[in-house]
């Protein structure tokens, strides 16, 4: 019988599938999906609460993947790379990510890396980088994105946005609380971002 986090999995290929992005198709396609489970203890954080509010503004076709994660959040491994001494405690009561799979996820992947993040209503996530090029598909709307020198602006559900290794990027939400999922690939899988915009380009 398939245990939750098959089935977690399963939701999150799927939807991934259903992507219309050939940057998407192309690093499904490159994932090998019998990946070996990874036991790992449950570990709630503070940003969980936002997650009926997600699963509700979530569209349809990413209805399955967040009404999961909501309904098995304590069940579930999360994460966070940043402490109060670098954004704030407001940030990391705010803030948090579920990684699938990659060096330290729910699935062994030593080459790509991927999960959900989340932020809670009226958060900054500052401009940061790292080598990882990195693909983000927001689940809810309405978040506003910045990279490079770009100003920010608006991404909404099923969006697919690509930031290539060390440029930097940041978030702001609005009124609503954010979950994006993301992808790592072709750099150091569990490396902490490196904070500011000397990466921008």
């Amino acid at each position: 019988m398939p245990t939750i986090f098959d089935q977690l999995l399963e939701r999150f290929h799927s939807y991934l599938a259903g992507v219309d992005s050939g940057l998407v198709a192309d690093a499904v396609a490159r994932i090998g999906w019998d990946m070996p489970s990874r036991p790992l203890e449950p570990r709630p954080l503070g940003c969980l609460r936002h997650l009926d509010r997600i699963a509700e503004l979530a569209p349809q076709d990413a209805g399955p993947l967040a009404q999961f994660v909501a309904d098995h959040r304590d069940e579930l491994s999360w994460g966070q790379t940043y402490t109060a001494a670098d954004f704030g405690q407001t940030f990391i009561d705010n803030y948090g990510w579920l990684e699938m799979f990659g060096t330290r996820g729910h699935f062994v992947n030593d080459e790509v890396a991927a999960g959900l993040l989340i932020l809670g209503p009226g958060i900054v996530y500052p401009d940061h980088h790292h080598i990882a090029e990195e693909i983000y598909i927001p689940l809810t709307g309405g978040t506003e994105w910045r990279m490079g020198e770009g100003g920010f602006h608006v991404h909404e559900a099923g969006d697919v946005i690509h930031h290539a290794s060390n440029v930097s990027h940041a978030m702001r939400t609005g009124k609503e609380p954010l979950m994006a999922l993301y992808i790592w690939r072709g750099g150091p899988l569990a490396q902490k971002s490196t904070i500011g915009s000397e990466g921008r380009g």
